[in-house]
C-alpha cells in the first residue's frame, strides 16, 4: 500500500498535524497551488486509507472538517524521519 504517493498528500498531512482540525477552504488557502478537484480527491484517498477523518456537520451552508486519525498521527514521525534523511542526503 502506498499511502503517501502524490504531490500534495504530505502537505495535507503536515497541515493537519500543525493545525489540528482544518476546514476544506482553509486547507486550500494553506496549499495554494492545488485545485479544488485535486484537493477533494486527495482528501478522499487519505480518508479511504484511514489517515484522515472527515467530519460533516448537518447545517447550511455545509461544514466539513478534517483531522488526522490515530493511524495518521502514527505516520507523522516516519514522515519527519524521511524529511530529515532527505535533507541530510540532498546533493549540494
Amino acid at each position: 500500500m502506498l499511502f503517501i504517493v502524490g504531490k500534495y498528500k504530505m502537505f495535507i498531512l503536515y497541515a493537519l498535524e500543525w493545525f489540528g482540525v482544518v476546514r476544506f477552504n482553509e486547507m486550500k488557502k494553506f496549499i495554494g497551488s492545488i485545485s479544488y478537484k485535486t484537493l477533494s480527491s486527495t482528501l478522499k484517498e487519505l480518508e479511504a486509507d484511514d489517515l484522515v477523518h472527515r467530519e460533516e456537520y448537518p447545517q447550511i451552508p455545509p461544514k466539513v472538517e478534517y483531522s488526522l486519525t490515530e493511524r495518521g498521527k502514527s505516520l507523522m514521525p516516519i514522515l519527519d524521519q524521511m524529511c530529515t534523511w532527505g535533507e541530510e542526503h540532498r546533493k549540494k
